[in-house]
């Protein structure tokens, strides 16, 4: 049987723009739900308030945030290039009160104790010294650093405001560095903080200033024989210091001149004490106030020598981070389009800012050890950044940033493989996302590899003290017997007594010198100088060339050993890498040829639209 089927055309479907149907719908939805008429949306009124050059005699700027000596030198340096400055004080636990009651909730430590600094130095101004709200608004302003990223830190600007608001300091003005330079008023005046290189260079030199006598103080106090001598030191050459920046004399003549009030302190460096690293969160880690509970004042108290990070490392971890990025991004060349991106910088501009950031690091390390070395800050080595970030890498992805990234992770594996410190700790706010993740995750798989490693986590919350201390003790006794035992062995593998050396101190005093500092071989300041002094106390001046002769040829041997095969190793490298590197290079002469071809093309157009004043300039 046959069954016959009816084919029927085929049916079209309808075409729908689908674009056009969105909107449609938009519209429908937004008649139905009310949100089709015009609303005058929310605008933050104290975003963007800066003042003029013709306030700029009227106004004092506030500044806080590093440690007292660094604020006390950027004050100096600011004010000898023409602006009122006013440091505020470590922040204490009345700060954090102030924090607490106008933040918003669920802040970190440093935002808290930050915001209410300030909010309570207004405070006092309207309460003791009876100014008005109105005028400490019309004459004060406050000068901070932003960022942003994963941290609460890119969020502080707001919290300043929002806080200052609530306090009853509607229009106070917050400013930050990346905000300011080349403001125009309304009024079309320029901005009274000016950010130039003037500017930037007395910031400069009050941060390294401030870390040169900052890392001579912790080296000093915990070896001093009378109590207080360090610190009495440190003020006067404070002083001296912030002298010579306002009155902007040679700052290097004034830490020459400081050199002899740190001689001055009596020391005694034959006592083993424990070092330990302090690292984590950068506030919690600089701030010397009850922000984290005066912790480096505590470690001395305990008995320990206090490491402590500079500033000038920071600066050095941001270039770091500047340079491996444009690394990381130089083969996109002109679709890189984005914020920070390389896409205007023509053909050449990765190399070129590779170059810059490049210089800008060892301008940055000559610009330390000068000043270093003209206070007596003898022997002191910046960290390697790509040394940082090859060890840490592992464990820890160097383009993961907030914080201090994968430098918590290498410092940690530095202290521990090159001696550095018995003892790590690393404090951080309570909450602090970046620091707590590295902390409490990443460092577990450090310790587990590196046994016998000290690592103290801490957080602080502003009042937890008792606990911090308690915490920080546990892991301090272990410190005290690993340098102790340490200073033991050093004496037993050297033949010496602590006595011989005392003797040879009291004798030598180039070696009894508070700021000698003995070459790095162990942990502890201690051990290093029983190492040194003792070939002088058991050999003699010809010994000890013979020793060191023979050191010097076993290092060459070793050296020349090794040489053929680091030329071989280069050139294998250089030669696989050579096919790349030729085609990248004439990937950039075409591209550098066509730009120059483009700007040829721009400019005759230009010419072509405008004779008139093509004609004129001819």
């Amino acid at each position: 049987m046959t069954t016959n089927y009816e084919v029927r055309p085929k049916a079209k479907l309808p075409v729908i723009d689908v674009e056009a149907e969105l909107r449609r719908f938009e519209e429908e939805e937004r008649k139905r739900l009310g949100l089709d008429q015009q609303t005058d949306q929310w605008l933050e009124e104290m975003a963007g308030l800066t003042f003029t050059k013709s306030e700029r005699s009227k106004i004092t700027m506030l500044i806080g945030g590093l440690t007292l000596a660094h604020d006390f030198l950027i004050e100096g340096g600011l004010k000898g290039v023409g602006y009122n400055v006013q440091m505020l004080d470590a922040p204490n636990n009345a700060a954090l009160q102030f924090g607490k009651e106008f933040g918003n909730r669920g802040q970190c430590n440093p935002t808290y104790f930050t915001v209410g600094n300030l909010i309570q130095y207004l405070t006092i101004l309207r309460d003791k010294f009876g100014m008005t709200s109105e005028e400490i608004v019309k004459k004060y302003v406050f000068l901070t650093a932003g960022a942003c990223g994963p941290c609460r830190f890119g969020m502080y600007v707001t919290e300043y405001r929002k806080a200052l608001r609530d306090a009853g300091f509607d229009g106070f003005r917050v400013m930050l560095f990346q905000q300011t330079g080349g403001l125009k008023q309304a009024t079309g005046e320029a901005s009274g903080l000016e950010m130039n290189p003037t500017f930037f260079w007395a910031i400069i030199k009050g941060i390294v200033v401030g870390d040169v006598l900052n890392a001579i103080g912790y080296r000093l106090r915990p070896y001093e024989l009378t109590a207080g001598d360090t610190d009495r030191a440190i003020e006067q050459a404070k002083k001296i210091c912030y002298e010579a920046m306002e009155k902007r004399t040679n700052i290097l003549a004034a830490l020459w001149s400081c050199k002899p009030l740190f001689e001055a302190v009596k020391v005694d460096k034959t006592l083993p004490k424990p070092k330990v690293s302090i690292i984590g969160e950068f506030w919690a880690m600089t701030t010397e106030g009850d922000g984290n509970y005066q912790l480096q004042r505590f470690l001395e108290s305990e008995g320990a020598e206090a490491d402590i990070q500079l500033v000038t490392a920071w600066i050095l971890y941001t270039i770091w981070e500047a340079r491996r990025d444009t690394i990381e991004r130089k083969d996109l060349k002109a679709q890189d389009t984005a914020k920070f991106g390389l896409g205007g910088l023509g053909t050449f501009g990765a190399m070129k800012k590779i170059l810059a950031v490049t210089a800008a690091d060892k301008l940055v390390r000559v610009l330390f050890h000068t000043f270093a070395y003209t206070g007596g800050l003898y022997g002191y080595h910046l960290p390697d950044m790509d040394v940082i970030a090859q060890i840490s890498h592992e464990y820890y992805n160097n383009d993961l940033r907030g914080g201090e990234g994968h430098m918590e992770v290498g410092k940690l594996i530095m202290n521990v493989t090159h001696a550095k410190a018995h003892m790590t700790l690393s404090v951080k706010p309570f909450g602090c996302m970046p620091s707590a993740g590295v902390s409490d995750g990443v460092q577990s798989a450090i310790t587990e590899k590196y046994p016998g490693t000290i690592f103290c986590p801490v957080e602080t919350s502003g009042d937890g003290r008792v606990n911090f201390y308690s915490r920080v003790q546990m892991y301090l006794f272990k410190a005290k017997q690993a340098a102790l035992a340490e200073y033991e062995r050093v004496l037993e593998e050297k033949g010496l007594t602590r006595e011989q050396i005392q003797a040879f101190l009291d004798a030598t005093p180039r070696f009894a010198s508070p700021l000698h500092k003995a070459p790095h071989r162990h942990a502890g300041s201690a051990a290093d100088l029983a190492a040194e002094v003792a070939s002088h106390i058991t050999q003699t001046r010809w010994e000890r060339l013979r020793d060191r002769l023979s050191v010097t040829a076993r290092k060459s041997q070793e050296l020349a050993q090794k040489s053929p095969h680091m030329v071989i190793k280069m050139v294998k490298a250089a030669a696989e890498n050579a096919p790349a590197v030729t085609e990248r290079v004439k990937q950039d002469i075409l591209a550098f040829t066509e730009e120059k071809k483009a700007a040829r093309r721009a400019r005759a157009q230009k010419k072509d639209s405008n004779p008139v004043v093509a004609d004129a300039a001819e």
